[in-house]
């Protein structure tokens, strides 16, 4: 039986129990934990790791045939989703390694499935929660990796010290836990009437944050909690307060763009970074050289970085550096798809945040602002990691669960108790007039116009 939390009577029912469970274990799938690390240590694809999705995606086919007639209704999101997976598909006939583009875009097709079902079931107050509650024991797991061994939880070579949790490395641990944090902020924030659980999520995902000492991971949960906290504060301070907020953080952000582009380099010596971005400006000029070379269909989807990739090598010949990805989640688009690519991303992003942004005052309310917090922490932190357009990614994701959501446009349930009471009074005031006007003898009832 579904769930009716009744500080929220006004939002929909939560999916049962035993469906949140393949919900989450989806979602901690996704963000890569526990197996990866310990079956492909060396962050390798191997066919044993492809082997563990096979339950994930027959859960994920499951999950749809029980709620095909609610994610239906969000044919736009999956009009956009596909417009986008018609593209990456199409790459294959001119990627630099076909097998690799054919089998990830089978992939990403899946997950994307789980993405918009995930944002047409788990509405309002729902998905903050879910991921919480999913964080919040992917959190206890990390906690306890990093102190009983310590080997997997906690980095040994590079980054020595630092934790890593289930992960294969911090950031990894960071990004997940901002999901956490962020969740448990906007539960906190949609008055949840059993606080202590957000409480120990929020609490225990930001210490994590910190612990893995990633800076990108901080700027992002300080972004996501300050987006939650600012709105839940304008909304307790009335309309004035409201309208000097947003004036506020339109001049504050403006200010903030204008001091990056005249001097960015300040900025970062004043945060304690260095100004190339440990060298990330180095790749990105090396890939804007490989993206001049095929600008308008890239080297295909999921294909560049490949082992055996020729124009990978000759990045990670200019930089002297075995470059992972682009660090960029723009530039890393660029050289997969091009520019055709990069903007068919953009538009659907632009199409999430415009429908989040005008549901603020209704949806937002009901979810404490999640889904227009972790857009911005989305767009933040597709500047600088490579998260765009991902096969099997969390903040992909969540992305388009967003998108999910925000095209479904659902009436308030009232609750139970006030769909009744009408009908009830009715009721009562028929037998009223029916005992006046026929006595207790005659029981014919009364029309009443």
């Amino acid at each position: 039986m579904a769930v009716v939390h009744p500080s929220r009577s006004g939002e929909i029912a939560d999916p049962p129990a035993w469906e949140r469970l393949a919900a989450g274990f989806v979602l901690f799938m996704l963000t890569g934990a526990l197996l990866a690390p310990v079956l492909a240590p060396d962050q390798s694809e191997t066919p044993i790791l492809r082997l563990t999705w096979l339950p994930v995606y027959a859960l994920t086919a499951g999950l749809m045939a029980l709620r095909f007639e609610r994610i239906i209704k969000a044919w736009p999101a999956w009009l956009l989703a596909g417009l986008l997976l018609a593209l990456a598909f199409a790459s294959k006939y001119w990627s630099i390694d076909p097998e690799v583009t054919q089998r990830r875009v089978i992939a990403m097709a899946i997950n994307a499935a789980f993405a918009l079902y995930l944002g047409a079931v788990f509405r309002d107050g729902a998905l903050p929660r879910l991921l919480m509650q999913t964080c919040l024991v992917m959190a206890v797991g990390s906690v306890i990796m990093v102190f009983a061994y310590p080997q997997i939880g906690v980095h040994q070579a590079d980054n020595a010290g630092m934790w890593r949790g289930l992960w294969y490395e911090k950031n990894q641990m960071g990004l997940v836990m901002v999901v956490g944090a962020v969740s448990a902020a906007a539960c906190l924030a949609a008055d949840d009437r059993r606080p202590w659980t957000a409480l120990a999520a929020f609490g225990l995902c930001s210490l994590l944050v910190l612990a893995s000492q990633s800076k990108t991971s901080l700027l992002c949960l300080l972004l996501g909690s300050g987006f939650v906290g600012g709105l839940w504060a304008l909304r307790r301070g009335g309309a004035v307060l409201t309208v000097a907020g947003l004036w506020g953080g339109v001049l504050l952000a403006g200010g903030a763009a204008w001091v990056w582009f005249v001097d960015s380099a300040a900025v970062l010596t004043a945060l304690g970074k260095d100004p190339s971005l440990t060298g990330r400006t180095l790749i990105w000029e090396s890939l804007m050289r490989r993206v001049a070379e095929r600008p308008w269909t890239g080297y295909g989807f999921s294909a560049f970085w490949g082992r055996d990739s020729v124009p990978a090598a000759f990045v990670r010949q200019e930089t002297a550096w075995p470059v992972p990805s682009a660090h960029n989640g723009w530039i890393d688009l660029l050289v997969q798809l091009g520019w055709p690519g990069a903007v068919a991303v953009g538009v659907v992003i632009a199409v999430a945040v415009v429908l989040v942004v005008l549901r603020l005052d209704g949806m937002g309310a009901r979810e404490g602002y999640w889904s227009g917090a972790y857009l911005a922490v989305f767009l933040l932190l597709s500047l600088s990691e490579s998260v765009l357009l991902n096969h099997a990614s969390l903040p992909w994701t969540l992305m388009l669960a967003i998108l999910s959501r925000a095209v479904i446009f659902d009436a308030p349930q009232k609750s139970a108790a006030l769909a009744r009471a009408p009908s009830e009074a009715y009721g009562n005031r028929l037998r009223i007039a029916s005992d006046y006007v026929n006595g207790p003898a005659r029981r014919r009832p009364v029309r009443l116009l």
